[in-house]
C-alpha cells in the first residue's frame, strides 16, 4: 500500500514519523510540498519521497491524504480530481464537509478526521467519518494509518466530527490555558518561573496519567482527593461559585458551533 500525502505541514509529518515507526517503508509514502525548503527537509527527516507537483505522487498510490489548510483545499480538489484512479482519500482538513469534498473531486471514497496536535508527539486524538461508499478495508486502512499519531474514535454522523472539534481538536488549547493559570498563581505564590512551570506541567500530566489509567470517573478520583474542611474543597467552592465548569461547557459549545460555521463558510454554495 502506497500512500501520497498532499501537504507535508506538522500534521502530515507526524502522521508520516507514526508510520514510519509502526513500520511502513519510506519507499511506500510521498509527500506533495511546494517549497522546496520543506521538500528537502522532509527527505532528510524521514527518506521518503517529496515532490513538487500532485501528478508526480498520485498514480502510484492507493491513499491519498489531504492535508492542506482548508481554504487551499478546493484548488487542490480541482488538481486532483481528473488524476483519481480509484483510490481512498483521507482528509485532515477542519471544516470541510465530506459532501463538498465528494463533490469536487467526483469521488465518493472519502474519509474525514479531524486529528489534534498533540499527534506531533503520537499521543494525539482523532475523530473519524467515513462516506457510505468507503468500504470496511478501506476504514480499516484509513484507521490504521490515523491510529500511527494517537487514537481513533469513529462517529456514524459527520455533525459530530464539529463536536470532536470543539473537545479533542480544540482541547489541547484549553488544558493549556489551565496551565498558564496554574502557571500564573505559583508565580504569585512565590515560586520563579522554572519552579511554577515543573509544578503545574507535572501536575496536570500525573492526573492524567492517573485518570488515563483508571476505571473510575473523573468525579470519582476529584471526590478522593478533596478532604471535607481541607485546602481542596476550599478551591472547588472557589470554582464552582465562579461557575468555572459552566462557562466551560458555553466554550466547548460556542467552539462547536464554530466549527459548523466554518463547514458552511468554506464548503457551502461554492
Amino acid at each position: 500500500m502506497n500512500i501520497c500525502f498532499i501537504g507535508g505541514g506538522n500534521m502530515a509529518t507526524a502522521l508520516i514519523g507514526g508510520l514510519l515507526g509502526k513500520g511502513f517503508a519510506a519507499r511506500q509514502i510521498s509527500v506533495v510540498e511546494i517549497n522546496a525548503d520543506s521538500r528537502a527537509q522532509l527527505q532528510r527527516n524521514f527518506a521518503v519521497r517529496a515532490v513538487e507537483t500532485v501528478a508526480e505522487c498520485i498514480a502510484d498510490s492507493q491513499i491519498i491524504i489531504l492535508a492542506v489548510k482548508p481554504q487551499q483545499m478546493r484548488e487542490v480538489a480541482t488538481q486532483l480530481a481528473p488524476l483519481l484512479t480509484g483510490q481512498l482519500l483521507i482528509s485532515i482538513a477542519a471544516g470541510i464537509r465530506a459532501a463538498e469534498l465528494a463533490r469536487w473531486l467526483g469521488t465518493q471514497k472519502i474519509v474525514r478526521a479531524m486529528p489534534n496536535t498533540p499527534a506531533l508527539i503520537r499521543s494525539g486524538m482523532s475523530g473519524i467519518y467515513a462516506l457510505p461508499a468507503v468500504s470496511d478495508t478501506q476504514r480499516a486502512e484509513a484507521q490504521n494509518i490515523l491510529a500511527a499519531a494517537g487514537e481513533t474514535l469513529w462517529v456514524r454522523d459527520e455533525e459530530m466530527l464539529d463536536a470532536v472539534t470543539a473537545i479533542s481538536g480544540s482541547g489541547p488549547a484549553y488544558v493549556f490555558y489551565f496551565i498558564e493559570a496554574l502557571q500564573r498563581a505559583a508565580r504569585e505564590l512565590g515560586f520563579n518561573a522554572e519552579d511554577a512551570r515543573r509544578l503545574s506541567l507535572e501536575t496536570f500530566l500525573g492526573a492524567s496519567k492517573l485518570a488515563a489509567g483508571s476505571e473510575e470517573d473523573a468525579s470519582v478520583l476529584r471526590a478522593r482527593v478533596t478532604s471535607r474542611n481541607g485546602t481542596t474543597e476550599r478551591a472547588l467552592a472557589s470554582l464552582d461559585a465562579n461557575r468555572v465548569a459552566d462557562h466551560i461547557l458555553q466554550a466547548v459549545k460556542a467552539a462547536s458551533a464554530r466549527a459548523h460555521e466554518m463547514g458552511d463558510e468554506l464548503g457551502g454554495g461554492q
